[in-house]
């Protein structure tokens, strides 16, 4: 009999659909998709976007590592045996998603998307500085997926900024973009939050709280520390940002200025970012709300009569991101705002715009 993976205790709720007869999330005249990373956390996210979104679905094949092979994953298409991870496999798809490691990427992502392969979506860093790949947020340039077979997506940080920024930055023309993040344990996996509540338990407890994923204990702390520190003082999460929107947003370093502190905090699900930015052109709070309230991906919470502003736990497990606190800037005005997001990054920064790319590779197919 095959082992059963569970869902984990973060997974969404609104995910926990099991059937084998939901046969009308499936087309007939749908895509062959594969699943590489199918068992972590951002693997079973985009299960459950692509049921969320109702995403044109043929056939779902699930990968991981021979270990895994053969346990049943519930799915809400019904119940999946994960099958072990083979260039050949991948091959047989429409599309790829890739939830596996930068290194594991660089090893196969080619080799299955050459030729006649599949379109591969990769979340890792692997191919996101490369020129020639490109690093897309469809709201902001989808134009880049023409004719891609390969395509990265962004770092979960960058991706829920840039989603609220855009708007503002294609008409008022961001020049300077100060930001500090507020990140959840999510950002460093399963393994992250799961050292999160063992750790959390532990203090409770009285007893020693050890840490193997953080640099430090996580409970009840924030530690100003995600990735390796630089030469230039920056860890490289904070340099992601900076290199990743310059990309994203089509601009040089001469044309806009990025700094980035990037902080983990001790939450479960959704990061969180306080940013300033200065504008050639002047700008205003409710002009910048105005733009925003028609922006996609886009929700703006910002009644502060009321205590309503952005908060994690109300972006986690949503696929818009929260902008709040709009305000003039003191430094910069009248060139210049603070605001405070919210996204939910397993989503946003990863499964959700990951599947959003596929879908805008199938429109411009059309």
């Amino acid at each position: 009999m095959c082992a059963r993976v569970p869902l984990p205790y973060w997974y969404p709720a609104g995910s926990r659909r099991v059937s084998l007869k939901m046969a009308s999330y499936v087309s007939e005249g749908g895509y062959r998709v594969g699943i590489v990373g199918a068992t972590g956390a951002v693997g079973l996210e985009i299960v459950s976007v692509l049921a969320r979104r109702n995403f044109p679905l043929m056939s779902l094949a699930l990968y991981a590592s021979p270990k895994s092979a053969g346990k049943v994953m519930s799915t809400p298409y019904g119940d999946v045996v994960v099958e072990a991870f083979s260039v050949e496999a991948a091959r047989s798809c429409q599309f790829c998603f890739l939830a596996v490691s930068g290194d594991f990427a660089l090893e196969h992502a080619s080799a299955i998307c050459a030729g006649e392969g599949p379109v591969v979506i990769d979340n890792s860093s692997a191919f996101r500085y490369m020129p020639e790949v490109p690093l897309c947020v469809p709201e902001i340039n989808a134009a880049s997926l023409i004719n891609a077979k390969l395509v990265a997506n962004p770092n979960c940080t960058t991706a829920i900024a840039a989603v609220a920024l855009w708007p503002l930055h294609q008409r008022f023309g961001i020049t300077k973009l100060v930001m500090s993040t507020y990140q959840a344990a999510s950002g460093a996996g399963a393994e992250g939050m799961e050292e999160l509540v063992t750790g959390t338990a532990a203090h409770l407890a009285g007893e020693a709280v050890t840490n193997t994923v953080f640099a430090h204990p996580l409970p009840f702390n924030l530690i100003p520390h995600i990735d390796k520190f630089q030469e230039n003082g920056y860890t490289k999460e904070e340099m992601k940002v900076v290199w990743e929107t310059l990309k994203i947003f089509g601009v040089t370093e001469g044309e806009m200025k990025v700094s980035c502190t990037a902080v983990r905090i001790p939450i479960m699900r959704a990061h969180s970012e306080a940013i300033t930015i200065e504008t050639r052109e002047p700008i205003s709070a409710n002009e910048a709300r105005e733009i925003l309230a028609t922006a996609p991906g886009v929700r703006v919470v910002d009644d502060i009569k009321n205590n309503v502003y952005p908060m994690p736990i109300n972006a986690t497990n949503a696929f818009d991101v929260e902008v709040g606190r709009i305000r003039e800037s003191l430094i910069f005005a009248p060139n210049g705002l603070d605001l405070f997001v919210s996204g939910d990054q397993l989503l946003r920064g990863a499964a959700l715009n990951a599947v959003l790319i596929a879908e805008k590779i199938i429109e411009l197919s059309e």
